[in-house]
């Protein structure tokens, strides 16, 4: 049986032609929806990309500032440390009026002061090794306070100069030195003989530290000042 197909082919071309233009459509939207997609999810991770950026860039001026800071606690605390050191070292326990009285009032007779230097000193073991910047801001406080007590922790060293007529005054005045209630660890250093004219003395030198944690009272200011009313001295 012989099939006769009634259809032109001017439409069979035509709908295989809408077919093929509808396949290529559907390729299209999906290609267009594919891109989309990828464009979407690079904003998407550029926003991210950005957000953390913004993020670090914070965090950064956050640690500069804080870095900033801790400068400027450092210089702060070097400041107030120099400062406390310099209090502390104009601060005196013993005024040097009553400390001088003391010294002439233990003379024997006989005894002459020559020369009398008083120094201040930090002990080398309240010197700590360096820290870092940020342990060291951490210890700021703590340290400026420790300075701030820092004239009970200098040394006042007493070098004396003299003259005596014999070995045994100077072990005198050091035996009377030994027992003051100001000074401690008396050691002579030096006693030599010395001539003036016809004359012979010992010229000696002792050195001595003023005793920590002295605390006179008035009475005994006025008791020390009394005394030295009656030496040579007067004050």
């Amino acid at each position: 049986m012989v099939n006769i197909n009634f259809v032109p082919d001017d439409y069979i071309q035509n709908n295989e032609s809408r077919r093929t233009n509808l396949i290529y459509l559907v390729l299209l939207l999906a290609v267009m929806i594919a891109l989309g997609g990828s464009f979407v999810t690079i904003k998407i991770r550029q926003r991210a990309c950005i957000a953390k950026e913004n993020l670090v860039n914070q965090r950064m001026a956050q640690t500069q500032e804080t870095m900033k800071q801790l400068d400027e606690l450092q210089a702060k605390r070097r400041e107030m440390m120099k400062t406390a050191l310099t209090t502390a070292e104009l601060l005196e326990p013993v005024p040097r009026s009553i400390l001088l009285a003391s010294l002439t009032n233990n003379l024997p007779a006989g005894v002459s002061l020559m020369n009398l230097n008083l120094i201040q000193k930090e002990p080398k073991q309240t010197s700590q090794s360096a820290t870092s910047k940020f342990q060291a801001a951490q210890s700021g406080m703590k340290e400026v306070q420790e300075r701030l007590s820092m004239e009970k922790v200098l040394e006042t060293h007493i070098n004396i100069e003299g003259v005596a007529t014999s070995d045994l005054q100077v072990a005198e005045y050091i035996k009377r030195l030994s027992v003051s209630n100001l000074v401690d660890n008396v050691a002579l250093v030096e006693s030599k003989e010395y001539k003036v004219e016809e004359s012979t003395f010992r010229q000696f030198k002792l050195t001595a530290m003023m005793k920590k944690d002295v605390h006179l009272s008035k009475d005994d200011v006025e008791n020390i000042r009394g005394t030295a009313e009656n030496s040579v001295w007067n004050f």
